[in-house]
């Protein structure tokens, strides 16, 4: 009886490292590992994004130039976004004030030189008018002097003689000096009906101002359609009393026979977005239709949507196959479902998956019923499944878990960061 216990206290001795080493081993057998055998299947990533239909073509409205300074413009009536207008129709009003003011400042500024010019025209011709009688009396005065001049020396004295030549001349320098006179009176007076001329083609000038102003007061539609109110960064549509600078947006109108959807992708799903990949979109007020089209522009960068929410998206614009123009209108809501990666492909389980020494390896099941590391490489995943490229085949039997860990191990959470990592 002795040895019997003797014995069976070797063979326990014996057996104990036995057990442990299998259950540290991972000797866990095939019983205790889940498998799945690999087989090619479909493979689709989609993304989820959110946004509004908009017109491919529009008709911008803007505020106009007004005057050579360019200042802003006070809004002071605006028509409703979303309307229906004709062409023609007024849909955008701006405070007349300021340029009424010109006009009226034009017009008192014509008539102050029109009253000047006239005013000057009187004393110009008054002015000549004595210029030519002083010029006339004079040309009598020397015709005169000739005429009686004393030159007879029998009869006249030399004192008298030189006198007479004296009053000649005298009268002579008279005539030119009115001639001169008068010559340069018409001048001046050309001089200052110039200068009035200016000043009259000044305020005619202010005045067609004015008048262009005025008449650009009013934004028409250049067409029929839908009024659709151009929003800020903000999101925030014009308004009565807001300033407009000349060249700034205020509305358009979108041709409504070619439509097309802008939608915003998370920057974390934005990874493999590109031209050309294909789109389901739903309109939200018909979730029932599907509408089919592509990828036409993705931005370059991911930028906020509102200001101060750090949260960043690429804007997708996304070409439609066709256009209902009974169901889509601009700016309605969209849900798209942006099909990224479509291929048949052998497909594993993420948490089939593990990261040992930098490297992505799955455990793969030998002729041996041994589990073994294979390197691989890996292609698009979603949120549970990966695509694996290369280092499976199918009719592949994979380890759902790390087979080198026993059940308690996973359930104590014990192994290195790198075990633990998935891609």
């Amino acid at each position: 009886m002795k040895r019997l216990v003797i014995a069976l206290v070797v063979l326990g001795a014996i057996a104990a490292p036995i057990v442990w080493f299998v259950r540290r081993s991972g000797g866990a057998t095939a019983e205790t590992v889940p498998t799945v055998v690999l087989a090619k299947q479909p493979f689709v990533r989609r993304v989820i994004a959110e946004g509004n239909l908009r017109a491919v073509k529009a008709t911008p409205l803007v505020a106009p130039q007004v005057g050579d300074q360019g200042g802003p413009m006070k809004v002071a009536w605006l028509a409703a976004d979303g309307i229906n207008v004709k062409a023609k129709d007024v849909v955008v009003r701006f405070d007349p004030t300021d340029p009424e003011k010109q006009l009226r400042d034009g017009q008192a500024d014509l008539e102050t030189a029109n009253a000047k010019l006239g005013e000057e025209s009187i004393k110009s011709a008054t002015a000549v008018a004595g210029r030519d009688t002083a010029a006339e009396l004079a040309g009598k005065e020397l015709d005169s002097t000739r005429q009686f001049q004393s030159k007879d020396q029998e009869i006249f004295s030399r004192n008298q003689i030189i006198e007479s030549e004296i009053d000649e001349t005298l009268a002579g320098a008279k005539k030119d000096h009115a001639e001169r006179a008068k010559t340069i009176e018409r001048k001046l007076s050309h001089s200052k009906a110039s200068i009035i001329n200016v000043e009259q083609q000044k305020a005619k000038l202010a005045i067609a101002h004015a008048k262009t102003a005025l008449e650009s007061m009013e934004i028409r539609a250049p067409h029929d359609g839908v009024l659709v109110l151009t929003r800020d960064w903000r999101g925030n549509m014009p308004r009565v009393g807001d300033q407009l600078w000349p060249g700034q947006g205020v509305a358009e109108i979108p041709l409504l026979d070619a439509m097309e959807v802008e939608v915003f992708v998370l920057e974390v799903d934005g990874s493999g977005l590109a031209k050309g990949q294909r789109a389901e979109v739903r309109i939200e007020a018909r979730p029932d239709t599907v509408f089919t089209g592509k990828i036409r522009l993705v931005d370059k960068l991911a930028k906020p949507r509102q200001p101060g929410v750090p949260v960043q998206y690429f804007a997708v614009v996304v070409e439609l196959e066709k256009t209902d123009r009974e169901a889509m209108k601009p700016g309605q809501r969209v849900h798209a479902d942006l099909i990224l990666d479509e291929e048949s492909a052998l497909v594993v389980p993420r948490q089939a998956v593990f990261n040992k020494d930098a490297k992505n390896v799955v455990y793969r099941r030998a002729k041996t019923g041994v589990f073994e590391a294979v390197p691989v490489e890996l292609g698009p995943a979603t949120s549970g499944r990966v695509v694996v490229k290369a280092g499976l085949a199918e009719g592949d039997e994979i380890a759902l878990r790390d087979p080198t860990r026993t059940l308690d191990q996973l359930g104590s959470g014990s192994g290195s960061a790198a075990e633990k990592k998935q891609p």
